[in-house]
């Protein structure tokens, strides 16, 4: 047996004996790839064909295999990582396993087109991939000594989620709104971001209600801070109103994780008949099947009261009508913190277009933005951070992304 031959055989051997971290081999990129160190292993083909199907694969995410690998390491949720993060106390047999393990993963890692392709005479250009020496062990104690801003799993490498199917899915296409982007609202904003600080630090935090009037940057200072705060470890999970019963199961899911959690709720308004805020006030009131120390509430809507009230609700059949109206209608007040976005004024209207103005490129003389931004106001839907950037986008002029200049 070749020397080649040999060191294929002892890495695809090594790997075979993963426990601990065994879903790796059902990776797209790994198992590809052990597919074919088993067939040059067992018969000593080169099968240029699966060769080509795991370059294929692994051009997907990067061209560096020991990167790519080290990363699926970092983010692979099982049982050792899970309960190191909740305190667990592993078997010292368990911990050599995780140690060996990572030193197999770790051979994998450097795996070049070389080693794969000896004996194999090229009559064709075949792809090629890049590996450099990482130490898994090194970088995977590492995690697990900061597994509170880092996480593991799925909260490793997304920092949005949304809830589908009875599962947490990170967003695609998250916003990725920062606090250096919105402007007015300083005090209003602030306070949400010291009692996110709060939420972060472990210390006590409320949950928070977000309203006042559309386009005030209500959703958007959620979303910017998560962002600013997802190095600590915060992450956002989006639920609809139709998703509100799943509230105590999605707080029994986070429950261990190490992470902090802001469960977000955009656009909160409930019409008369509507039972599903059941759920949402046993969170808001701490029930023990919806209460978690590492997740909080926030919620945003139009309406202080959240609840869309006619004349004809104050005349139902309701024997105890006035009290089901005042559970309803008190349901907002049981946020710990309630954050009024009211419209701006006209001076801090233009305060906002003209330092929105800077961010976005948009070169104007001071007197023709406040102009120009005021007649857009009044013949659109009046003034609010919303209207100044819309305003904005419809000159046309230099008018660049935020994305720019992050």
């Amino acid at each position: 047996m070749s020397r080649e031959r040999e060191r294929i055989d002892n890495i695809y051997c090594g790997m075979c004996t993963l426990s601990v971290f065994r879903s790796l081999l059902e990776d797209e990129v790994i198992a590809p790839l052990m597919e074919l160190m088993e067939e040059q292993a067992e018969h000593g083909k080169f099968n240029v064909n699966k060769y080509s199907q795991f370059a294929a694969q692994l051009y997907k995410h990067e061209a560096n295999l020991s990167r790519y690998i080290l990363s699926r390491v970092l983010e692979d949720e099982n049982f050792y990582i899970c309960g190191t993060a909740s305190g667990k106390v592993f078997d010292e047999v368990i911990v050599t396993a995780v140690q060996n393990e990572l030193y197999a993963l770790q051979e994998l890692s450097q795996v070049t087109p070389e080693l794969l392709r000896y004996g194999y005479y090229r009559i064709c250009p075949l792809p090629e991939w890049r590996t450099e020496f990482i130490d898994f062990a090194a970088e995977y104690r590492k995690r697990l000594e900061n597994i509170g801003c880092c996480g593991y799993g799925k909260f490793a490498s997304s920092v949005m989620f949304v809830y589908r199917d009875g599962e947490l899915l990170p967003v695609k296409n998250p916003d990725k709104q920062r606090l250096s982007e919105l402007y007015g609202y300083e005090r209003e904003r602030g306070e949400v971001v010291a009692n996110t600080i709060a939420l972060v630090e472990g210390k006590p935090a409320r949950n928070v209600l977000l309203y006042g009037d559309a386009g005030t940057g209500k959703s958007s200072t959620v979303k910017a801070v998560v962002n600013e705060f997802a190095r600590r470890g915060l992450r956002l999970i989006e639920l609809g109103k139709e998703q509100l019963r799943d509230i105590p199961l999605i707080i029994d899911s986070i429950s261990n994780n190490p992470l902090k959690f802001i469960i977000f709720i955009d656009d909160l308004t409930f019409t008369s008949g509507e039972d599903c805020f059941g759920s949402l006030k046993a969170a808001l009131e701490g029930s023990v099947s919806a209460k978690s120390e590492n997740a909080l509430i926030y919620a945003t809507s139009n309406r202080r009261h959240l609840v869309r009230e006619s004349f004809s609700d104050r005349n139902g059949d309701d024997i105890h009508r006035s009290d089901t109206m005042q559970e309803t209608l008190s349901l907002s007040a049981r946020f710990g913190l309630r954050v009024n976005f009211q419209r701006p004024d006209k001076k801090d209207y233009i305060a906002i277009a003209s330092q929105l103005a800077r961010l976005y490129g948009v070169e104007m003389s001071d007197e023709e933005l406040a102009l120009r931004a005021e007649q857009f106001a009044v013949q659109g839907n009046g003034r609010s951070p919303r209207t100044a950037k819309q305003f904005l986008i419809s000159t046309g002029i230099n008018f660049k992304e935020p994305s720019d200049f992050q």
